[in-house]
Formats: structure tokens, C-alpha cells, sequence
């Protein structure tokens, strides 16, 4: 046990999706270092998400020009980054190398230990990308671990009933949100699919609630033009604002984005659609995440992925869905089988 406060940092330039993918592992690290401060390197609003929700002690911007110096050598790297490096006993990259001078700058720094390691690297053995970064840290998965790693703050919930009840929500009514959009729209079914889950939603006397992001704009748009009903819309909120309504939501319908992974590790009841990309390295793990997807897709690429017009990966049985999802939203289902598709209940890959 440290006598003063020492850092721990973990250093990640992705997406909120990959960030949110090692938040396993970051909890493993706070155990591993009890009494050490967690420091995260990190886009910004996954990194201010993280720290309000008490995964880290600190955060600065990976883009930031503190990090910057970190590829150059020692003596470009200034400010707070310096002053945690400098008290670190160990730093974690998952990332590529570059040349291995992220380590020499780590290291001539005075961090005892350092670990630059790609989650992706064909060294690791581990078959989820979640298990990946816990193998790039030495850890194994636990089957023992809880559903719920992002436990949302009182403030944060304040954010989210604040901007529901500005958008006419009464706090109280059974919440269903759903997030037609993703960073990459082959990642996404059509509108049309979703159209009879707010329908049955609304039928059923619960509010549907649509999240559009700058990247959801299209399929929001459209989703909104089907509707005979409209349902709420919640546009462009930051991050802990969405994570805020989440917080009030009791079930969540959404592709393979960033927000699905965030209702994931929040423990929300939840149905995650997938397409081109492989659920058993992608998806959220936990009990109560179900996991639903069309064919198995026969692209060799995310080239091939982006040409597809097709996309039978994709087509999912709207009527079958429909009877998964307010089953879910009931918290009463036991397995279901999509004849024309392939659906996974309680996904335990992790």
C-alpha cells in the first residue's frame, strides 16, 4: 500500500464504444491498486462520462495537447500529464506502439511499468473485445462479476429527469428509449423495423423516447416521418445527459453503437440489434442483454460491408421483435427463436 497517492493511467484513443469495452478492465485495475488514483487518457466526453460516474479519479483529452508530447520524447510532455506520469506506477496503452516510443517516453519519465498493447493485436487470444483489454492487463474474465460497472450518479440522474421533464415527460411513466442511429449507418436495420416497436411501445402505455445523435440524424428523421403517433425526440444531448435518461428508462432498443454499450454496463434492460459486425466479439455482455440478428453476414470486409445493398444481416422478423421487446420490457422472458433470424437471451460471452 502506497503512502502517499500514487497514479495509475490508462491510456485509450477510441470511440466511446471501444472506451466503454475497457471498462472491465479499468475496474479490475482499481482493484488490483486500491488506494491509487485511476487517471484516464480519453476523448472527452467518455472520459467525463467515466469520471462522474466514479470509474476514474481523473481524466484529460487524448487529443488534448498535454498528450501530444507522448509520441515526441520526455521533454515535450508538460502540465498535469507530467505531473501524474512522474508519480505513475504504471501506465497502460491500448494502442499501437508507434515505433515503441510511447514506451521510451513512459518510461524515461519514471513510470515503473508500462504496457503499450493494442486490443487488437493478434497476440491476444481472448475472442471478445471486452475480454481482449482485460488480457492485455493480465486479468481473465469472471462469469462472478456484476451486470451493472457504470453506476450513474445522482447528478447525472438530475441531468436526465431535468431534460426529460423540459421535453414534456412526466417522471413516473414507463420509459422505452430507443437509438435508431450509430457511428456507422451499415451498422444499422431501417426504420421501417423499428416503426411497429414504438407503435406496440405506445399501445402498450409506455413512452417511447428517441435518442438522435449528430451521427442519428438521418435514420431519426425517418423513423419520426413513419410514425402516426410522434414519440418524444431528444436531440444531440451530451453524453451525461443521455446517460442521465437512461437512468430513468426501464428498457432500451439499440444497434452496435456507443449508446448501447453505456445501457449495457448500466445494467438497462435492453435488446441490441446487430448486423455486420460479429456479436460474439461486439456485443454487451450480462443477463439482461438480449442480442438480435438477421443471416450471418457472408461480407469479407467493411469494404464489402459498405457496398452491400442488401444487407440480409440485417433483416430482422418485425413481428417477432415486436413480441421480444415487450416481453423484455415485461421482464418475463424466458428464450425466444426468430425462425428467419438468429436471437441470443442473457449473452454471456464475457
Amino acid at each position: 500500500m502506497p503512502t502517499s497517492k500514487k497514479t495509475i493511467i490508462m491510456m485509450h484513443p477510441g470511440s466511446l464504444g471501444d472506451v466503454l469495452l475497457a471498462v472491465p478492465a479499468m475496474v479490475r485495475l482499481r482493484t488490483r491498486f486500491p488506494g491509487y488514483r485511476l487517471a484516464l487518457f480519453a476523448e472527452v466526453q467518455a472520459a467525463k462520462l467515466l469520471y462522474a460516474c466514479g470509474v476514474v479519479d481523473a481524466w484529460t483529452s487524448m487529443q488534448g495537447p498535454d498528450c501530444a508530447g507522448l509520441f515526441m520524447d520526455a521533454d515535450a510532455v508538460n502540465g498535469q500529464v507530467r505531473t501524474w506520469l512522474m508519480d505513475c506506477d504504471l501506465a497502460v496503452g491500448w494502442m499501437q506502439g508507434h515505433d515503441g516510443t510511447l514506451s521510451r517516453t513512459l518510461k524515461a519519465l519514471g513510470v515503473r511499468e508500462v504496457i503499450v498493447r493494442s486490443p487488437f493485436s493478434t497476440e491476444i487470444l481472448a475472442a471478445h473485445q471486452q475480454d481482449r483489454f482485460l488480457e492485455t492487463v493480465d486479468e481473465v474474465p469472471s462469469e462472478d462479476e456484476r451486470d451493472v460497472l457504470l453506476k450513474v450518479t445522482e447528478p447525472v440522474i438530475q441531468l436526465g429527469r431535468a431534460c426529460l421533464e423540459a421535453a414534456g415527460h412526466s417522471i413516473g411513466q414507463s420509459l422505452v428509449v430507443i437509438h435508431p442511429g450509430s457511428g456507422s449507418p451499415h451498422k444499422c436495420v431501417a426504420p421501417e423495423t423499428l416503426l411497429p416497436i414504438v407503435v406496440a411501445v405506445q399501445r402498450v402505455g409506455a413512452i417511447p423516447v428517441i435518442l438522435e445523435g449528430p451521427a442519428d440524424r438521418e435514420p431519426a428523421e425517418r423513423l419520426l416521418q413513419l410514425c402516426p403517433n410522434p414519440p418524444l425526440v431528444l436531440k444531440n444531448l451530451d453524453l451525461l445527459t443521455v446517460a442521465g435518461v437512461l437512468a430513468q428508462a426501464q428498457f432500451f432498443i439499440g444497434q452496435d453503437s456507443g449508446i448501447t454499450h453505456m445501457a449495457g454496463l448500466m445494467g438497462l434492460r435492453l435488446v441490441a440489434l446487430f448486423g455486420p459486425t460479429d456479436p460474439a466479439r461486439w456485443a454487451p455482455c450480462g443477463s439482461h442483454v438480449t442480442v438480435v440478428q438477421g443471416a450471418s453476414c457472408l461480407c469479407r470486409s467493411w469494404d464489402e460491408v459498405s457496398r452491400c445493398k442488401e444487407k440480409p444481416c440485417l433483416d430482422l422478423p418485425t413481428d417477432d421483435l415486436v413480441e421480444l421487446c415487450l416481453t423484455r420490457l415485461d421482464e418475463t422472458a424466458t428464450r425466444w427463436r426468430i425462425p428467419s433470424g438468429r436471437l441470443v437471451t442473457d449473452y454471456p460471452v464475457c
